[in-house]
């Protein structure tokens, strides 16, 4: 039997649910799967359809911490487990190091949450937890590099697997194509309204470009501290008929606006201690057969290969964002970008990425 232990997991929405989900599902093709998960608004309706044996901790987050991890702790002693997942170092950090040592055990890692100053009493929190797993598993090279200089050892690069595509209803694709409408070219974007995601420069840089594709519309999904913020500038843009801000959508609505889009846009950037790691939605566009637009400063390398599956670019410089719109759209660039990008995304297949998962126990 498997054991996972996540902070994120369905049917809450986002990168990090969708990692924990795919990685619990791909470990059934290999055995019996226990998942330690925390509440969520409809989870009862998901885990009664789910093929995983999946447990909720409830209650104030404080004590939801202690109650999870002692549930885990009895679990381990009490079961025969092949191996455990924990998604985050706190998810590890109260697990008695006696009980670990029982099993094989893995912990992933992930930029935002280990890059704490060397020496702060976070980052000594953070290598003492890591430090009970046989292996930390950072989601991409940059990961990697980034936990050696804050002193993490002996960290082992597996990129995260992708759950897409997954098949469209057509009502799904009715609201997509009403959204679109006859536009061209179709821009979107699939992440939270914060700082790190430029969408403020990508919405500038739409200004600019607009002469040259009058017909352009771009999408945002995904709802944040900027929504507000996004609202005011595209009002101010005068870019009401060319942009639209989607907060809320279901899973469906939200694939059937990838499927129906021409390219990805996800300049990222350094925000406060905030990187984006690796960024596993240009890989779930990229099994769409939609290149993407990434940032330079994180781990988007390996997700984007640029000038071949898309490009990457500075997100702070509109200029660089603006050259890098007229590359991809120019002579429709993006379809062949796509079509390498749809080949690309096979290697992330969870059947694939687990094995190397399967391979380190």
């Amino acid at each position: 039997m498997f054991l996972v232990a996540t902070r994120n997991f369905p049917p809450e929405i986002g990168g990090m649910q969708n990692l924990m989900e795919g990685l619990s599902n791909a470990l059934l093709n290999h055995g019996p799967v226990k998942v330690f998960a925390e509440n969520y608004d409809g989870f009862e309706e998901y885990d009664q359809n789910s093929k995983l044996d999946i447990e909720r901790i409830s209650g104030f987050k404080l004590f939801r911490k202690y109650r999870k991890a002692n549930r885990i702790n009895e679990f381990i002693e009490t079961n025969e487990i092949r191996a455990a997942f924990f998604d985050h170092w706190k998810s590890i950090e109260n697990i008695e190091t006696s009980t670990i040592k029982k099993t094989k055990s893995f912990c992933l890692i992930h930029s935002k949450e280990i890059n704490h100053p060397v020496g702060s009493s976070l980052n000594k929190r953070v290598i003492k937890s890591l430090d009970k797993a046989d292996h930390v598993i950072a989601n991409s090279r940059f990961t990697k590099e980034l936990a050696l200089k804050l002193g993490v050892k002996d960290v082992i690069v597996i990129n995260p697997g992708c759950n897409y595509p997954i098949p469209i209803n057509d009502e799904a694709k009715k609201y997509a194509t009403s959204i679109y409408g006859k536009t061209s070219p179709k821009l979107i974007t699939i992440s939270r309204l914060d700082g790190r995601k430029s969408h403020y420069n990508v919405m500038m840089t739409i200004k600019n470009i607009l002469p040259k594709f009058p017909n352009l519309k771009y999408v945002s999904i995904g709802d944040g501290e900027e929504g507000n913020n996004l609202l005011k500038l595209r009002e101010y843009l005068k870019l009401e008929n060319n942009v639209e801000l989607i907060f809320k959508c279901t899973e469906q609505e939200k694939v059937a606006l990838l499927e129906q889009s021409d390219v990805f846009v996800m300049p990222s950037v350094v925000f406060k201690k905030s990187v984006e790691g690796f960024g596993i939605t240009y890989i779930e566009a990229a099994s769409y057969g939609k290149p993407s637009i990434g940032g330079i400063y994180g781990g988007e390398g390996d997700a984007i290969k640029s000038g071949q599956t898309g490009y990457l670019c500075n997100g702070n410089d509109l200029s660089a964002i603006y050259d890098t719109f007229l590359k991809i759209l120019s002579n429709n660039n993006y379809i062949k970008l796509g079509a390498n990008a749809l080949e690309f995304s096979k290697e992330f297949n969870w059947n694939k990425i687990i094995k190397k998962y399967i391979n380190l126990i």
